[in-house]
């Protein structure tokens, strides 16, 4: 007699452990779903606290929203697993030996993430900044969890790994509200100091940019090989340092001209020898 199995045999033998397991999955969907939700609504409140708060800028914000968003979803997997029975502590080990094993081949990369949230947290620089990192000058355009991108004065793009950028001398031109400007000039030996003196000294009272307090200084500081330096110190606010510097320069040249003050440059004296016939 031919042994054929009905639907209801069939389910007598899979059914003890077919249902145990649909309800295993149908309670794993839903803790994914529930747990997908919860890490969204998460990191989105961390998101809007952190925007909230004036010492954390944007890229922060992202950074701690992301990263408890995916610490979420981590709790989230292995949940999953131990419904159906996975050990914990052995997925945990072999995440573990797993992270070790990619973190020793990245370690160049992961030296550029703790960097990048070093820079976050200490806050060195932030976007908008003019500075000079890792050798480069240039505007600060964006911060990544990996990189410093910077645009140089002629828009050139310049990209810094941010282990570099963190492990080297970093100067912050915009840090304060005030520099100083400083420029020194050079006149000959036979015009009048004091008069120089006041020229400069008129140009820098005449620009409604240069603070007076401090007040500006302007002296003689060097006697050159060929000529007498006279140095010029004025503060501004940092977002008029470029303009100051040019305009004072230029303004300055043009009063020695027009007085007959004059900027001595190198000279050569050739000497010509005639052979005796």
């Amino acid at each position: 007699m031919e042994d054929t199995m009905t639907p209801q045999a069939i389910w007598e033998n899979l059914g003890p452990y077919l249902l145990p397991f649909g309800l295993r999955a149908i309670g794993a969907l839903v803790l994914v779903i529930v747990g997908l939700r919860i890490a969204g609504w998460l990191a989105s409140l961390v998101r809007k606290q952190a925007v909230r708060n004036p010492q954390i800028d944007a890229t922060l914000s992202n950074f701690f929203a992301s990263l408890v968003q995916w610490a979420i979803i981590a709790a989230v997997g292995i949940a999953t697993l131990q419904v159906f029975g996975v050990q914990a502590t052995s997925f945990v080990a072999v995440l573990g030996a797993l992270t070790l094993a990619i973190g020793l081949s990245m370690q160049g990369a992961l030296g550029n993430i703790a960097s990048g949230v070093m820079i976050m947290v200490f806050r060195p620089y932030k976007l908008g900044d003019y500075i000079e990192a890792a050798g480069v000058a240039g505007t600060v355009k964006d911060i990544s969890l990996f990189q410093t991108i910077l645009a140089t004065p002629d828009n050139i793009k310049v990209i810094v790994p941010n282990s570099q950028a963190i492990d080297d001398v970093i100067k912050n031109y915009s840090g304060f509200d005030r520099r100083r400007v400083d420029v020194t000039f050079g006149i000959d030996y036979d015009d009048d100091m004091d008069k120089a003196i006041r020229i400069i000294q008129s140009v820098i009272d005449a620009d409604a940019r240069v603070l007076r307090d401090p007040e500006p200084f302007v002296r003689v500081v060097n006697l050159g090989d060929s000529s007498v330096d006279i140095a010029s110190r004025s503060w501004v606010n940092s977002a008029d340092y470029w303009p100051v510097r040019l305009d004072i320069t230029h303004k300055v040249k043009a009063a020695f001209d027009r007085e007959g003050i004059s900027i001595p440059y190198p000279h050569r004296t050739v000497v010509q020898k005639v052979a005796a016939e």
